[in-house]
């Protein structure tokens, strides 16, 4: 009867795990491999059972509720990491993160349970304070959803923040680990002095300051993130500034071209009579090729994507590349327009960027984008380059500075965002980049 007892009681402190997980996945509901109710389903029948089991072993070899939770942190995280599509630095940053929060409502329940048994201590927590836990956690939890769900979830879903996500981790683990030294194993030194006023007090303005960290992180990331967003827009409105000038010479041209066309009409007539099929022939390829000269390319009817696709087709005829492009976008636009443009701005300023490394005659870059079954988008990109890559653990890294490639981790981002892949390989002279998304 007592070791039922004793199980009945370990087991409250390993389904905090609950709650916990839940807060896992509130910031990545937009990045889980599998639907909400499957992944709830697959939480339980993880968490359950282990919850059981621990709670056995306790009993039976007398070990530490803190030891076996501290050792399955990193079985629990490599089980977080098969369930959700983040980089590393951003899943290790959301997991710390979340059991350095979990840890407060714990350090609260040994407060509360030191208050009722001031002669007991941690090993031995009473049921009343288990369950004290157990409603701070679930209160937390209830709390921290919307802003999670809402806000943070944009910080999730961008790429690019591998550094300051590392600095999360850092700072979220100095409070994971204050807390886990920090439990006090007899509750008689929280009965000394002030110390039992002392202690939550301390706790709760530990709390608060995690997280008036992680508002200041969110604030800091949201602020960069418009940053960039502002920059790309003001990029893509001068592209469609150029492009506006480029039609606007255009039509000047045409202009004169009807305007000089009875001049034509007078040749034509002219040489009709003589019958010099030949010259009237030759007259009007040449008509036809000075309507061409300086007519803008339209490649999509977004006007935001075809200025970008006019801008970078520009700079290859410049570069002196060939192009072989073929671009077929839904209609309308089920995407975002800046995420279409950070992908094919990269895609194509890449492409471009390697067909320079190598002789002016060798260079060329074709590009085909092609909608298939409906709900798919296939892009397809092939250039010229010298052969020159720099390849780490996490992929291609760049070859104009030491670091990865930002522009690969961009596309790859939004193929991710979009539920879809990209993947990028090359032989010895050419550089290759296939993605598909879902639309």
């Amino acid at each position: 009867m007592m070791d039922i007892e004793k199980f009945l009681l370990n087991l409250p402190q390993f389904l905090i795990l609950l709650p916990g997980a839940a807060s896992l996945y509130l910031p990545a509901k937009n990045q889980m491999k599998f639907s909400p109710a499957k992944t709830a389903l697959l939480c339980l029948a993880v968490i359950l059972p282990y919850a059981v089991t621990a709670a056995l072993l306790c009993l039976c070899l007398s070990m530490d509720v803190h030891a076996i939770l501290l050792a399955s942190l990193p079985l629990f995280f490599f089980l977080y990491r098969r369930t959700v599509d983040l980089n590393l630095s951003c899943s290790l940053a959301i997991y710390v993160g979340v059991c350095a929060i979990e840890t407060f409502p714990v350090q609260f329940g040994y407060a509360f349970d030191a208050w009722l048994h001031p002669s007991s201590g941690a090993s031995k927590l009473s049921p009343e304070a288990a369950l004290f836990q157990f409603g701070i956690s679930l209160l937390l939890l209830a709390a921290f959803a919307y802003p999670a769900t809402h806000h943070f979830q944009r910080a999730v879903d961008s790429p690019g923040f591998s550094r300051i996500w590392y600095f999360t981790v850092a700072l979220s683990s100095v409070f994971l680990l204050l807390n886990v030294l920090s439990v006090p194993q007899s509750y008689r030194t929280l009965h000394a002095g002030r110390m039992l006023w002392i202690f939550p007090m301390f706790e709760v303005g530990m709390f608060a300051m995690l997280v008036s960290v992680y508002v200041l992180f969110y604030r800091g990331t949201i602020a960069i993130l418009e940053h960039a967003e502002l920059l790309e827009r003001t990029r893509l409105l001068e592209m469609q500034s150029h492009q506006y000038h480029i039609l606007q010479e255009h039509m000047r041209q045409t202009a004169k071209l009807r305007h000089d066309f009875r001049h034509s009409v007078r040749l034509l007539s002219t040489l009709a009579e003589k019958g010099d099929t030949c010259s009237i022939r030759a007259h009007l390829a040449e008509y036809d090729t000075s309507l061409a000269k300086n007519a803008p390319m339209n490649y999509c009817t977004n006007a935001a994507l075809n200025a970008l696709f006019g801008y970078y087709h520009e700079m290859a005829a410049q570069a002196e590349i060939r192009t072989d492009w073929h671009i077929e976008l839904p209609e309308p636009l089920p995407l975002l327009e800046l995420d279409m443009a950070a992908l094919f701005g990269n895609l194509m300023e890449n492409a471009i960027a390697g067909c320079r490394t190598v002789r002016p005659e060798a260079r060329y870059f074709c590009l085909t984008t092609e909608v298939r079954h409906g709900n798919r988008l296939y892009i397809v990109s092939t250039n010229r380059f010298d052969g020159n890559v720099r390849k780490g653990k996490g992929g291609y890294r760049s070859t104009k500075h030491g670091g990865t490639s930002i522009g690969l981790a961009s596309i790859t981002a939004v193929a991710e965002k979009y539920g879809g892949s990209a993947k990028a390989s090359h032989s010895d002279t050419e550089f290759f980049v296939d993605v598909a998304l879902k639309i």
